[in-house]
Protein backbone atom coordinates (compact mmCIF):
# COMPACT_ATOMS: atom_id res chain seq x y z
CA UNK A 1 0.00 0.00 0.00
CA UNK A 2 3.05 2.71 0.61
CA UNK A 3 4.39 2.02 -2.55
CA UNK A 4 1.53 2.09 -4.44
CA UNK A 5 1.12 5.63 -3.05
CA UNK A 6 4.36 6.79 -3.86
CA UNK A 7 3.99 5.57 -7.15
CA UNK A 8 0.24 7.53 -7.66
CA UNK A 9 1.67 10.67 -5.74
CA UNK A 10 1.33 13.27 -8.57
CA UNK A 11 -0.57 11.24 -10.99
CA UNK A 12 -3.93 10.09 -8.61
CA UNK A 13 -3.58 13.36 -6.17
CA UNK A 14 -1.29 15.57 -4.86
CA UNK A 15 1.29 15.14 -1.87
CA UNK A 16 0.72 17.14 1.07
CA UNK A 17 2.46 19.04 3.05
CA UNK A 18 2.77 15.39 5.58
CA UNK A 19 4.52 13.04 4.67
CA UNK A 20 2.21 9.86 5.13
CA UNK A 21 4.69 7.06 4.80
CA UNK A 22 7.60 9.00 6.78
CA UNK A 23 7.05 6.86 10.08
CA UNK A 24 7.24 3.32 7.88
CA UNK A 25 10.18 4.68 6.35
CA UNK A 26 12.11 5.13 9.98
CA UNK A 27 10.37 1.83 10.97
CA UNK A 28 12.08 0.24 8.30
CA UNK A 29 15.24 1.90 9.01
CA UNK A 30 14.95 0.54 12.24
CA UNK A 31 14.52 -2.82 11.27
CA UNK A 32 17.23 -2.93 8.83
CA UNK A 33 20.07 -1.39 10.75
CA UNK A 34 19.68 -4.75 12.79
CA UNK A 35 22.91 -6.72 11.60
CA UNK A 36 22.39 -10.89 11.09
CA UNK A 37 19.43 -10.41 9.02
CA UNK A 38 17.28 -13.56 9.32
CA UNK A 39 14.36 -13.02 6.81
CA UNK A 40 13.96 -13.51 3.16
CA UNK A 41 16.29 -11.45 0.78
CA UNK A 42 13.77 -11.14 -2.70
CA UNK A 43 11.29 -9.08 -4.21
CA UNK A 44 8.03 -10.78 -2.98
CA UNK A 45 8.29 -11.79 0.36
CA UNK A 46 11.99 -9.57 1.71
CA UNK A 47 14.64 -7.67 1.59
CA UNK A 48 14.41 -6.59 -2.42
CA UNK A 49 11.07 -5.89 -2.43
CA UNK A 50 11.55 -3.31 0.92
CA UNK A 51 14.33 -1.79 -1.59
CA UNK A 52 11.89 -1.69 -4.06
CA UNK A 53 9.54 0.72 -2.21
CA UNK A 54 12.61 3.22 -0.99
CA UNK A 55 13.13 3.68 -4.71
CA UNK A 56 9.53 4.86 -5.63
CA UNK A 57 10.52 7.08 -2.49
CA UNK A 58 13.31 8.91 -3.90
CA UNK A 59 14.61 11.49 -3.40
CA UNK A 60 13.44 11.71 0.03
CA UNK A 61 16.30 11.18 2.98
CA UNK A 62 14.52 8.41 4.52
CA UNK A 63 13.77 6.56 1.37
CA UNK A 64 18.28 6.83 1.08
CA UNK A 65 18.55 5.58 4.45
CA UNK A 66 16.68 2.68 3.97
CA UNK A 67 18.55 1.93 0.53
CA UNK A 68 21.54 2.05 1.51
CA UNK A 69 20.62 -0.16 4.73
CA UNK A 70 19.09 -3.02 2.41
CA UNK A 71 22.17 -2.82 0.57
CA UNK A 72 24.13 -3.33 3.44
CA UNK A 73 21.99 -6.86 4.96
CA UNK A 74 22.49 -7.72 1.29
CA UNK A 75 25.93 -7.55 1.57
CA UNK A 76 26.25 -9.42 4.76
CA UNK A 77 24.09 -12.30 3.78
CA UNK A 78 25.59 -12.97 0.09
CA UNK A 79 27.61 -16.21 0.13
CA UNK A 80 30.91 -15.33 -2.07
CA UNK A 81 32.56 -18.02 -3.91
CA UNK A 82 34.85 -17.86 -6.97
CA UNK A 83 31.75 -17.98 -8.87
CA UNK A 84 30.72 -15.12 -7.47
CA UNK A 85 27.71 -14.03 -4.85
CA UNK A 86 24.49 -15.33 -4.42
CA UNK A 87 21.86 -15.91 -1.57
CA UNK A 88 20.33 -18.82 0.09
CA UNK A 89 16.99 -19.37 0.83
CA UNK A 90 16.80 -21.60 4.11
CA UNK A 91 14.87 -24.38 4.61
CA UNK A 92 12.98 -22.54 7.53
CA UNK A 93 11.67 -20.44 4.54
CA UNK A 94 11.03 -22.80 2.19
CA UNK A 95 7.28 -23.95 1.37
CA UNK A 96 6.64 -27.58 1.83
CA UNK A 97 6.93 -28.71 -1.39
CA UNK A 98 10.57 -26.73 -2.15
CA UNK A 99 11.64 -28.52 1.36
CA UNK A 100 11.03 -32.00 0.00
CA UNK A 101 13.83 -31.89 -2.81
CA UNK A 102 15.93 -29.29 -0.94
CA UNK A 103 16.13 -30.13 2.60
CA UNK A 104 19.43 -27.47 3.03
CA UNK A 105 17.46 -24.67 1.39
CA UNK A 106 17.88 -23.26 -2.04
CA UNK A 107 19.13 -20.90 -4.03
CA UNK A 108 16.73 -19.14 -6.51
CA UNK A 109 17.04 -18.46 -9.89
CA UNK A 110 13.74 -16.45 -10.58
CA UNK A 111 12.61 -12.59 -10.25
CA UNK A 112 10.43 -12.91 -7.63
CA UNK A 113 12.24 -15.23 -5.42
CA UNK A 114 15.95 -15.15 -6.28
CA UNK A 115 19.00 -13.54 -7.33
CA UNK A 116 17.47 -12.28 -10.77
CA UNK A 117 15.64 -9.85 -8.31
CA UNK A 118 18.47 -8.93 -6.27
CA UNK A 119 20.43 -8.47 -9.55
CA UNK A 120 17.88 -5.65 -11.17
CA UNK A 121 17.58 -4.10 -7.62
CA UNK A 122 21.09 -3.44 -7.27
CA UNK A 123 21.07 -1.86 -10.74
CA UNK A 124 18.39 0.39 -10.10
CA UNK A 125 20.22 1.67 -6.91
CA UNK A 126 23.82 2.22 -8.63
CA UNK A 127 21.98 4.28 -10.95
CA UNK A 128 19.85 6.33 -8.19
CA UNK A 129 23.10 7.11 -7.28
CA UNK A 130 22.64 5.45 -3.32
CA UNK A 131 25.53 3.08 -1.80
CA UNK A 132 27.01 2.85 -5.27
CA UNK A 133 30.37 1.33 -4.44
CA UNK A 134 28.80 -1.54 -2.61
CA UNK A 135 26.02 -1.88 -5.04
CA UNK A 136 28.36 -2.41 -7.61
CA UNK A 137 30.73 -4.66 -6.42
CA UNK A 138 27.81 -6.80 -5.29
CA UNK A 139 25.98 -6.63 -8.68
CA UNK A 140 29.02 -7.82 -10.52
CA UNK A 141 29.34 -10.57 -8.12
CA UNK A 142 25.64 -11.82 -8.68
CA UNK A 143 25.74 -11.09 -12.39
CA UNK A 144 28.80 -13.84 -12.51
CA UNK A 145 27.21 -16.11 -10.44
CA UNK A 146 24.15 -15.95 -12.48
CA UNK A 147 25.71 -16.70 -15.70
CA UNK A 148 27.83 -19.74 -14.15
CA UNK A 149 24.08 -21.55 -13.76
CA UNK A 150 23.25 -21.75 -17.47
CA UNK A 151 21.60 -25.29 -18.51
CA UNK A 152 23.70 -26.87 -21.30
CA UNK A 153 22.84 -26.43 -24.73
CA UNK A 154 19.49 -27.90 -26.03
CA UNK A 155 17.89 -27.92 -22.65
CA UNK A 156 14.52 -26.59 -22.77
CA UNK A 157 15.33 -22.99 -20.72
CA UNK A 158 18.59 -21.69 -20.51
CA UNK A 159 18.54 -20.93 -16.67
CA UNK A 160 16.56 -23.72 -14.29
CA UNK A 161 14.33 -22.55 -11.45
CA UNK A 162 17.21 -23.14 -8.81
CA UNK A 163 20.47 -24.31 -7.67
CA UNK A 164 21.22 -26.89 -4.15
CA UNK A 165 23.43 -29.52 -3.47
CA UNK A 166 22.61 -32.55 -5.16
CA UNK A 167 19.66 -31.04 -6.50
CA UNK A 168 19.35 -32.18 -10.63
CA UNK A 169 18.97 -28.57 -12.69
CA UNK A 170 15.79 -28.68 -14.43
CA UNK A 171 14.67 -26.39 -16.99
CA UNK A 172 12.56 -23.58 -15.80
CA UNK A 173 8.79 -22.59 -17.33
CA UNK A 174 8.59 -19.57 -19.13
CA UNK A 175 7.42 -16.79 -16.51
CA UNK A 176 8.46 -13.38 -15.31
CA UNK A 177 8.62 -14.69 -11.92
CA UNK A 178 10.97 -17.53 -12.87
CA UNK A 179 12.28 -18.36 -15.97
CA UNK A 180 14.48 -16.71 -19.10
CA UNK A 181 11.89 -14.31 -19.88
CA UNK A 182 12.23 -12.48 -16.58
CA UNK A 183 15.60 -12.98 -16.54
CA UNK A 184 16.19 -11.19 -19.71
CA UNK A 185 14.30 -8.63 -18.86
CA UNK A 186 15.84 -8.11 -15.41
CA UNK A 187 19.28 -7.85 -16.69
CA UNK A 188 18.53 -5.76 -20.01
CA UNK A 189 17.02 -3.35 -17.34
CA UNK A 190 20.36 -3.96 -15.03
CA UNK A 191 22.50 -3.52 -18.20
CA UNK A 192 20.89 0.13 -19.29
CA UNK A 193 21.32 1.06 -15.83
CA UNK A 194 24.73 0.49 -15.05
CA UNK A 195 25.72 0.88 -19.32
CA UNK A 196 27.14 -2.62 -19.72
CA UNK A 197 27.33 -3.35 -23.42
CA UNK A 198 27.76 -7.28 -22.47
CA UNK A 199 25.59 -7.97 -19.86
CA UNK A 200 22.63 -6.52 -22.71
CA UNK A 201 24.12 -8.77 -25.01
CA UNK A 202 23.69 -11.55 -22.95
CA UNK A 203 20.21 -10.67 -22.18
CA UNK A 204 19.35 -9.75 -25.41
CA UNK A 205 20.07 -13.75 -26.78
CA UNK A 206 18.32 -14.60 -23.97
CA UNK A 207 15.29 -13.30 -24.62
CA UNK A 208 15.67 -14.37 -28.05
CA UNK A 209 15.94 -17.96 -27.18
CA UNK A 210 12.92 -17.84 -24.77
CA UNK A 211 10.88 -16.17 -27.66
CA UNK A 212 11.44 -19.56 -29.50
CA UNK A 213 10.65 -21.45 -26.92
CA UNK A 214 7.22 -24.27 -28.34
CA UNK A 215 4.51 -22.64 -26.38
CA UNK A 216 3.23 -26.21 -25.04
CA UNK A 217 6.67 -26.23 -23.34
CA UNK A 218 6.09 -22.81 -21.67
CA UNK A 219 3.97 -24.03 -18.87
CA UNK A 220 1.50 -21.54 -18.63
CA UNK A 221 -1.83 -22.43 -17.60
CA UNK A 222 -3.54 -19.07 -16.50
CA UNK A 223 -3.91 -15.57 -18.14
CA UNK A 224 -1.95 -14.24 -14.93
CA UNK A 225 0.75 -11.82 -14.59
CA UNK A 226 2.90 -13.41 -12.48
CA UNK A 227 3.28 -16.83 -14.33
CA UNK A 228 0.49 -16.27 -17.20
CA UNK A 229 0.02 -15.37 -20.67
CA UNK A 230 -0.65 -11.30 -20.13
CA UNK A 231 2.75 -11.64 -17.97
CA UNK A 232 4.82 -13.41 -20.96
CA UNK A 233 3.26 -11.26 -23.14
CA UNK A 234 3.85 -7.85 -21.32
CA UNK A 235 7.55 -8.96 -20.49
CA UNK A 236 7.93 -9.63 -24.53
CA UNK A 237 6.27 -6.51 -24.44
CA UNK A 238 8.88 -4.44 -22.75
CA UNK A 239 11.73 -6.83 -24.51
CA UNK A 240 10.63 -5.65 -28.08
CA UNK A 241 10.45 -2.15 -27.04
CA UNK A 242 13.90 -1.49 -25.67
CA UNK A 243 15.67 -3.65 -28.76
CA UNK A 244 13.16 -3.04 -31.45
CA UNK A 245 13.21 -7.09 -32.35
CA UNK A 246 10.91 -8.30 -34.14
CA UNK A 247 11.09 -11.37 -32.75
CA UNK A 248 10.12 -10.13 -29.33
CA UNK A 249 7.27 -8.70 -30.52
CA UNK A 250 5.83 -11.18 -31.92
CA UNK A 251 6.03 -13.07 -28.75
CA UNK A 252 4.70 -10.33 -27.44
CA UNK A 253 1.75 -10.06 -29.37
CA UNK A 254 1.09 -14.26 -29.54
CA UNK A 255 1.13 -14.07 -25.65
CA UNK A 256 -0.78 -10.99 -25.14
CA UNK A 257 -3.67 -13.14 -27.77
CA UNK A 258 -3.19 -16.34 -25.66
CA UNK A 259 -4.63 -14.50 -22.99
CA UNK A 260 -7.83 -12.87 -24.33
CA UNK A 261 -7.94 -16.76 -25.95
CA UNK A 262 -8.33 -17.85 -21.73
CA UNK A 263 -11.54 -15.64 -20.79
CA UNK A 264 -14.05 -17.09 -20.38
CA UNK A 265 -17.56 -15.85 -20.51
CA UNK A 266 -18.52 -16.67 -16.83
CA UNK A 267 -16.65 -17.12 -13.84
CA UNK A 268 -13.71 -15.28 -12.13
CA UNK A 269 -13.44 -11.55 -12.71
CA UNK A 270 -14.12 -10.35 -16.33
CA UNK A 271 -13.57 -14.25 -17.21
CA UNK A 272 -10.69 -14.79 -15.49
CA UNK A 273 -9.69 -17.22 -12.79
CA UNK A 274 -6.22 -17.81 -11.60
CA UNK A 275 -4.78 -21.57 -11.75
CA UNK A 276 -4.38 -23.48 -8.42
CA UNK A 277 -2.38 -26.64 -7.46
CA UNK A 278 -5.67 -29.09 -6.63
CA UNK A 279 -4.20 -28.80 -3.17
CA UNK A 280 -4.07 -25.24 -2.74
CA UNK A 281 -6.50 -23.26 -0.38
CA UNK A 282 -9.63 -21.38 -1.65
CA UNK A 283 -8.86 -18.18 -4.18
CA UNK A 284 -8.89 -16.06 -1.52
CA UNK A 285 -9.09 -12.94 -4.01
CA UNK A 286 -5.83 -14.15 -6.45
CA UNK A 287 -8.05 -14.23 -9.64
CA UNK A 288 -8.69 -10.13 -8.09
CA UNK A 289 -5.22 -9.33 -7.65
CA UNK A 290 -2.04 -7.64 -9.71
CA UNK A 291 0.24 -10.64 -9.60
CA UNK A 292 -2.09 -13.45 -10.48
CA UNK A 293 -5.62 -11.92 -10.94
CA UNK A 294 -7.60 -9.95 -13.19
CA UNK A 295 -6.05 -6.42 -12.34
CA UNK A 296 -2.42 -7.81 -13.66
CA UNK A 297 -3.82 -9.17 -16.98
CA UNK A 298 -5.76 -5.53 -17.20
CA UNK A 299 -2.77 -3.81 -16.71
CA UNK A 300 -0.49 -5.76 -19.00
CA UNK A 301 -3.21 -5.31 -21.81
CA UNK A 302 -3.33 -1.50 -21.08
CA UNK A 303 0.27 -1.53 -21.62
CA UNK A 304 0.09 -3.10 -24.98
CA UNK A 305 -2.40 -0.50 -26.41
CA UNK A 306 -1.08 2.72 -24.82
CA UNK A 307 2.02 5.04 -26.05
CA UNK A 308 1.81 5.63 -21.96
CA UNK A 309 5.13 4.33 -20.58
CA UNK A 310 3.43 1.63 -18.21
CA UNK A 311 5.62 2.37 -14.96
CA UNK A 312 3.45 0.74 -12.70
CA UNK A 313 6.25 -2.43 -13.43
CA UNK A 314 8.31 -0.69 -11.53
CA UNK A 315 7.06 -2.89 -9.05
CA UNK A 316 8.35 -5.95 -11.03
CA UNK A 317 11.67 -4.44 -11.65
CA UNK A 318 11.01 -4.27 -15.05
CA UNK A 319 11.62 -0.33 -15.45
CA UNK A 320 13.71 1.96 -13.19
CA UNK A 321 12.24 5.54 -11.29
CA UNK A 322 15.47 7.48 -12.03
CA UNK A 323 16.02 9.40 -15.39
CA UNK A 324 19.36 7.16 -16.65
CA UNK A 325 18.31 4.39 -18.90
CA UNK A 326 15.44 2.09 -18.76
CA UNK A 327 13.13 0.04 -20.45
CA UNK A 328 10.90 2.47 -22.24
CA UNK A 329 7.51 2.20 -24.23
CA UNK A 330 4.55 -0.06 -24.73
CA UNK A 331 3.87 -1.85 -27.33
CA UNK A 332 1.31 -0.57 -30.27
Amino acid sequence: MAWATAHLEGRLFEGGDEDSSEEIDQALVELLSRSHWRGDHDLVSGLVGVGVYALERLPRGSAVEVLDRVVARLDETAERSEAGATWLTPPDLLPAYLLERCPGGHYSLGVAHGVPGVIAFLGAVVNAGVARKAARSLLDDAVRWLMAQKLSEGSGSVFPTSAAPRLKPEPSRSAWCYGDPGIAAALLCTARSVGEAAWEREAHAIARRAADRPADQAGVRDAGLCHGAAGLGHVFNRLFQATRDERLGEAARFWLVRALEMRKKRGGVAGYTAHRASDSPPDGGLSRGVLEGAAGIALALLAAVSPIEPEWDRMLLLSARTSGPRLRGAAS
